[in-house]
């Protein structure tokens, strides 16, 4: 609105003074924006990282009948993060899951079961799922794949998580260690690991859908500060 004010002040004038009456008003030319520079990383420490269970959540969606995508989650899991802001490639993660820690909203009676039971998971014969990356790799300023070996119902193969790297910090008077923030998504075909049942025929929604699409979103505390923050005197 700032901008249209000095051209309706000029045409006024034009029509009140003859001297101006045939020149044409035209807006004075926009000042460039400047660019605010992005500010620099902060300083986080490489060095041996443990996922902040507290602050981390693993959920994961299917197609169920083609009307939603159907939304649960593992309460249990474990990370360990060796990480080095300044260089992914030598930047590692391992984690372990408890498939029998499964969570769904509203479970029907006996659905839990059925969902750990042969038919799924099979949580008997296959206690654990874990995931080894293989490559840590940028793909901008804060992004990156992580690709690993994924160990699901005893089948191990490859799948590649797209990562948002969502900065972090040294260490803080509340909290005096390295923290460092993740949010990671993937999908994967849960036939290619052994649980094809209930997929829908190919033409069809009918079932529940083959593709598991996997949301993470995790905190890692790290290396203490090197100066401790000093402890506030007695009262």
């Amino acid at each position: 609105m700032k901008s249209v004010l000095p051209v309706v002040a000029l045409l006024a004038l034009a029509a009140c003074s003859p001297q101006t009456a045939e020149k044409k008003a035209e807006a004075p030319a926009a000042a460039p924006t400047a660019t605010a520079p992005k500010p620099p990383k902060a300083d986080i420490p490489a060095g041996d990282y443990a996922l902040d269970k507290a602050h981390s959540t693993l959920v994961f969606r299917l197609s169920h009948l083609g009307f939603s995508n159907y939304t649960a989650a593992f309460a249990n899991f474990d990370a360990k993060l060796k990480f080095d802001q300044n260089n992914a490639g030598v930047s590692a993660l391992e984690a372990t899951i408890d498939p029998k820690s499964l969570t769904i909203p509203a479970p029907p009676e006996g659905f839990l079961a059925e969902l750990t039971g042969a038919q799924w998971l099979n949580t008997a014969t296959y206690p654990t799922i874990t995931f080894k990356s293989t490559k840590v790799e940028t793909t901008g300023p804060d992004t990156g794949k992580v690709t690993g070996d994924l160990t699901l119902h005893g089948v191990t193969k490859p799948v590649t998580l797209d990562v948002t790297y969502n900065g972090g910090y040294a260490g803080h008077p509340m909290d005096p260690h390295a923290r460092v923030g993740f949010s990671a998504k993937g999908t994967f075909k849960r036939s290619d690991f052994g649980m094809a049942y209930g997929v829908p025929a190919p033409g069809t929604t009918m079932g529940v859908g083959d593709e598991v699409q996997v949301t993470i979103e995790a905190e890692f505390s790290g290396p203490p500060l090197a100066t401790p923050p000093a402890t506030p005197p007695a009262a």
